[in-house]
């Protein structure tokens, strides 16, 4: 009897002799396949005058090669019933391509061009410059911008963490054609870079096929990645953005441990207490029973108010953030917000808070459809940054396991006021005029 879970099969792990890894998981869900191609490069790796690279990199991949010129592909792609896109992050930069089963092998040979061969034409580069630096600017019209910038910066002294994905606008302004192009010949190599393959593929035809494609590219040693870790933080951090905007709003940063840490799934389980639950490489759910939304928007002292903890290679944030409704200042929020922060600090929640956050959990785990792109990234996303694919598989039972004790200790562990950087958004009279 044929099930949906005959056709998904657990996924593989494989090495080319030029140390590209290969993961393939094999899905005959649909006639699609998604490709992915992941670089363990990202914005933490670019030191200071080479903000930017890896995002600004990652659109030169679009100009072309001899092979395939500018423009084909979208038209090829496109004509074929696929998809493409790219993204850069703090850890990694990603190229992909969803097609038609039946005709992958474009996006496959496409992306094993374009790893040794892509063109950086001195135009294109300028003309690129022009887009990222007014990708830069339309950013900078949202209030969050400006404080997020500001906090990371303040919160990492050393750590390339400390900048933005996009880049300062000075080393846009100043960065070279060849500054880009070495960038691209340093990390674009198979021993730096993980193939992540769903859908609907025989893993014996299809690995024969990308050996036939990657094999041959030189592997060399996987390149030694420009990463300076952050000294520990010594009493607390304040800044205040005052410029043109709408609202005034609030951001405070405490440290996060790396994904690998145990301690990051038990941050995790205390982040579905206060703001509601998540899953890794999955969805999230808000929850107004949360003890964040009760303490500060259905009181109407924020407009708003959210959590962030990311996935990520190295030491990070968990991060809070709230708009304050009119009539309110950011002063009361912040003490209502360390009010509900201390009760959890103090030992204070419940096993009932615990068990319905491990119900929304469960339900997170059981209705989120994933599609065969997401999970191909997945695979790739969790290969680099958790040192295997499977991590993500075993944190789903782990972050069940997380008992009540767990989730204070390590509330009493991270959510410390000499650990934390706390930022205020002030819209200047300018703006309140407007």
């Amino acid at each position: 009897m044929i099930t949906p879970q005959s056709l998904i099969h657990a996924p593989v792990r494989h090495i080319l002799p030029n140390g590209l890894t290969v993961l393939l998981k094999e899905m005959h869900t649909a006639p699609v396949i998604s490709f992915w191609v992941l670089y363990r490069v990202g914005s933490r790796n670019e030191p200071t005058g080479l903000t930017g690279a890896s995002h600004w990199v990652e659109h030169m991949l679009f100009k072309g090669t001899p092979q395939f010129p500018a423009g084909y592909l979208d038209k090829a792609i496109d004509r074929e019933g696929g998809e493409w896109n790219a993204q850069t992050s703090y850890d990694y930069t990603a190229y992909y391509e969803t097609m038609p089963a039946d005709r992958i092998d474009l996006a496959l040979r496409a992306e094993s061009d374009r790893m040794v061969n892509a063109v950086f034409d001195l135009e294109e580069v300028e003309s690129e410059r022009t887009v990222i630096l007014s990708e830069r600017q339309g950013s900078e019209g949202s209030s969050w911008f400006w404080l997020g910038e500001e906090v990371h910066a303040a919160a990492f002294r050393v750590h390339g963490y400390r900048h933005k994905i996009i880049g300062d606008t000075h080393d846009l302004l100043t960065m070279t054609r060849d500054d880009l192009y070495q960038h691209y010949r340093k990390h674009y190599v198979p021993a730096n870079a993980i193939v992540a393959v769903s859908g609907d593929f025989s893993p014996e035809i299809m690995l024969k096929r990308i050996t036939e494609l990657f094999g041959s590219i030189p592997g060399g040693q996987r390149p030694k990645l420009f990463a300076r870790p952050e000294p520990p933080q010594q009493g607390e951090r304040r800044v205040k953005v005052e410029r043109p905007g709408p609202t005034h709003n609030l951001l405070i940063a405490y440290r996060a441990p790396a994904v690998t840490d145990p301690d990051w799934l038990k941050l995790l389980m205390l982040d579905a207490i206060l703001d509601g639950a998540s899953v890794p490489g999955g969805g999230a759910v808000g929850s107004r029973t949360a003890r964040l939304y009760q303490a500060l928007v259905k009181t109407e002292l924020a407009s708003s108010v959210g959590t962030g903890l990311n996935e990520t290679l190295d030491p990070y944030l968990y991060t809070f953030s709230a708009t304050a409704r009119e009539g309110h200042s950011l002063e009361e929020i912040e003490a209502d917000l360390e009010a509900v922060l201390s009760k959890a600090v103090q030992g204070e929640l419940t096993q009932a808070e615990l068990e319905r956050a491990r119900k929304q959990i469960r339900a997170l785990q059981a209705y989120s459809a994933e599609s065969i792109s997401s999970q191909a990234f997945r695979l790739a996303y969790f290969e680099h940054v958790a040192g295997g694919f499977e991590w993500v598989e075993s944190a789903h039972e782990h972050l069940l396991a997380v008992t009540l004790e767990d989730i204070h200790e390590v509330a009493r562990k991270y959510l410390k006021p000499s650990t934390r950087t706390v930022g205020y958004f002030i819209p200047t009279q300018e703006a309140a005029r407007a």
